[in-house]
């Protein structure tokens, strides 16, 4: 009897359908695995799009200076260095902006005195990126207006100056003028800063065409945006180039916990639904003995006896990953929205993998099974135990 025949599958049939409690609690083990299988292992993959995401809403994760070598404070950079780093990478555009960053009095037009401030001129693309800010004020004028500046809260407090006001730089007989276009807030150091067009910046330093540094904001896993420093790095030889180590090192770690977590959650889901359908095929395996030995006198081989038994298996794999999967997938967006408030995306490629895990499983549970090669037909018909 090969698996081809129509009275193999019919066999096959018949051994599914002989108890149907015990078919329901076995498919209920498997789909339950299946389920809480696919729900993990699609989170997973989509925890990975999700946390470069979060953490690229942080702002800037790598950063260009002046080589360490150079030992000083007041090293800068050329500003043409902007225009060899990449747009994009791994199909994803790369937000980049150059600062510089120098230390001036700031005061409100009309008013005697000011106040010492730190100015950041700012050129480049993707500052919302690089810089995530909130608007305390904000006026119609374009971000990239030459004579409007941003002004954070802290400073904007003190200077007590807001939106559409004037204000007077001066730092070493140099000055400048900007109309405040917005009051932002970040919760960091930049609250207390003034951000201004590069070339008012330069003017003030007295550093035509120099920087400070270059932030960027790449978008990847932590091993992809290792590469980009490296390549990044092997490219630009006049600069240092490495990660914002907070943002890169705690990615990493973050993801890598959750990643193991999710791994070692699915592996001993699969262990417990294999003990689970183990049990009920043991019960299987006691009240086949018969019908085994009854196969065994009329011809049949063991070959023919496990593979009956094997595609038995196979199918009930099929069955609960096939339903199991399904809900398992549907489950993971309600998870997704509970964990990180955003519903997890499905990923197809999860579906037939997590099915196959289930059939495996499923294989593997018939292990009590084996013993029944051995059922010898005379031991049988004398009712031996």
């Amino acid at each position: 009897m090969t698996p081809h025949s129509p009275m193999f599958w019919h066999i096959v049939r018949r051994l599914l359908t002989a108890n149907y409690g015990r078919l329901f609690v076995i498919l209920l083990a498997l789909g339950a695995g299946a389920a809480v299988t696919s729900a993990l292992l699609n989170l997973q993959i989509d925890a990975k799009r999700r946390f470069t995401s979060e953490f690229r809403a942080l702002g800037a994760n790598v950063i260009v200076v002046p080589p360490a070598a150079n030992g000083s404070n007041t090293a800068t950079l050329d500003e043409n260095i902007l225009e060899t780093i990449p747009r994009d990478y791994q199909g994803k555009p790369v937000p980049a902006a150059e600062f510089l960053y120098v230390v001036a009095e700031a005061r409100k037009a009309g008013m005697s005195r000011g106040e010492t401030a730190v100015i950041a001129g700012v050129h480049g693309q993707g500052l919302k990126e690089i810089r995530p800010t909130r608007e305390i004020e904000s006026s119609s004028a374009p971000p990239d207006d030459s004579d409007s500046c941003e002004i954070g809260e802290k400073i904007s407090t003190r200077l007590q100056i807001h939106v559409g006001e004037s204000l007077l730089l001066r730092n070493a007989g140099s000055e400048a003028s900007c109309k405040v276009r917005a009051v932002i807030a970040t919760g960091s150091a930049e609250d207390s800063q003034i951000f201004a067009p590069l070339a008012v910046a330069q003017r003030l330093a007295n550093l035509p065409g120099r920087i400070s540094l270059v932030q960027l904001s790449v978008t990847g896993t932590p091993p992809a945006i290792e590469h980009f420093i490296a390549a990044l790095s092997a490219d630009l030889k006049t600069a240092d180039v490495h990660g914002i180590r907070q943002f890169t090192e705690g990615e990493a770690h973050l993801y890598n916990r959750i990643s193991g977590l999710l791994t070692y959650t699915v592996v001993l889901v699969l262990v417990l639904t294999a003990l689970c359908v183990m049990a009920g095929m043991s019960n299987v395996a006691m009240e086949r003995r018969n019908d085994v030995g009854l196969m065994k006198a009329i011809g049949g081989s063991v070959r023919s006896i496990v593979r009956l038994f094997l595609a038995e298996a196979i199918v009930m794999g099929i069955i609960g990953g096939v339903v199991g999967s399904a809900i398992g997938l549907l489950a993971s967006l309600w998870l997704g929205q509970a964990v990180f408030g955003v519903a997890a995306q499905p990923r197809w490629i999860v579906y037939p993998f997590s099915v196959a895990l289930t059939v495996i499983v499923s294989i593997a549970s018939a292990y009590p099974l084996r013993h029944l090669a051995g059922v010898r037909p005379a031991s049988v018909f004398r009712g031996e135990a």
